[in-house]
């Protein structure tokens, strides 16, 4: 992947961060405070949920690495302050954020932290900076978790398409088995497809991921959305393949071999597939769009 079309992009011709002085200062010193005392529950919260979530784990990594990517990108020279706009959108958050607390919606709680965020940006900088830190405003955006009842909505499905991946598979190397919804049936054994196997989790960080080499890598945005929505299917066959590893370490070696470490283990050596998968396919498409720019300018 060349560091030719790295797009975070719109940094040429950027200002870097300078400290507020005086009175700026004094204001910036407020408002931080202010914003630390009004939001420190959701924020809580959110920490909390990364830690303990196996499903929210990546927001760990995309907390700081969006703050890096904003202060590397630095102040769009296009800036110019919008208070009106800023503050309706301060008004906004603030509003949802009491709201979803009498009404203990989590998702909205932690989505009007992000919605201050922007309205602070906007107050003081304007839409156009917003838009200059679209990436790391995205990638904090991807590290919020899924409302239960989506996620639950979404995890059966894929468990389903990963046992029938997996079982095919398993029937090409002539492993007798009989499916039933998320259950595979071998002689003596059987492997459910629980929601922790059902690809969700490396589906989250796959799509962190696809946003984040797409913007780095990448400078069409019909590529970059490509890129992002070919994660889902690779998440699903990654996971279709690990449930076939299981199922086939299972039967021909031990069925020791579908519980504990290994099956961890397992796990993790197909999600760096997965990234590897992905990597791969962004190389390819940034080939072509080197070729197609080339050929284009020639």
């Amino acid at each position: 992947m060349t560091s030719s079309s790295i797009s975070t992009s719109d940094v040429t011709g950027t200002r870097a961060f300078s400290w507020p002085k005086g009175n700026a200062a004094i204001a910036a010193g407020v408002t931080a405070v202010l914003f630390g005392i009004l939001f420190a529950r959701p924020a809580q919260l959110l920490a909390l949920a990364w830690w303990e979530d196996p499903n929210s784990g990546h927001g760990l990594l995309l907390a700081p690495l969006s703050l890096w990517l904003a202060w590397k990108a630095g102040v769009s020279p296009k800036a110019k302050p919008q208070p009106v706009l800023g503050l309706i959108m301060l008004v906004a958050a603030v509003a949802a954020r009491y709201a979803a607390d009498l009404a203990a919606e989590l998702f909205i709680m932690r989505c009007s932290m992000l919605l201050a965020a922007g309205g602070l940006v906007v107050f003081t900088a304007g839409v156009r900076q917003l838009m200059h830190w679209w990436l790391p405003f995205t990638l904090l955006t991807l590290s919020i978790p899924i409302p239960e009842v989506i996620l639950n909505t979404i995890a059966l499905p894929l468990q389903f398409n990963a046992s029938k991946i997996g079982a095919a598979l398993l029937r090409m190397r002539d492993v007798p088995i009989r499916l039933s919804g998320n259950v595979i049936s071998m002689p003596g054994q059987q492997l459910f497809v629980a929601e922790a196997c059902s690809g969700l989790r490396s589906l989250t960080a796959l799509l962190s991921l696809g946003v984040l080499l797409g913007a780095l890598f990448l400078r069409a945005w019909p590529l970059r959305v490509l890129l992002i929505a070919l994660t889902i299917p690779v998440a699903i066959l990654i996971n279709g393949v690990r449930i076939f590893a299981t199922g086939f370490l299972v039967y021909f070696v031990s069925p020791e071999m579908g519980q504990g470490f290994m099956h961890t283990s397992e796990g993790m050596v197909m999600f760096g597939g997965a990234f590897l998968i992905t990597g791969l396919i962004t190389w390819i498409m940034s080939k072509g769009e080197d070729f197609y720019f080339s050929r284009k300018t020639a």
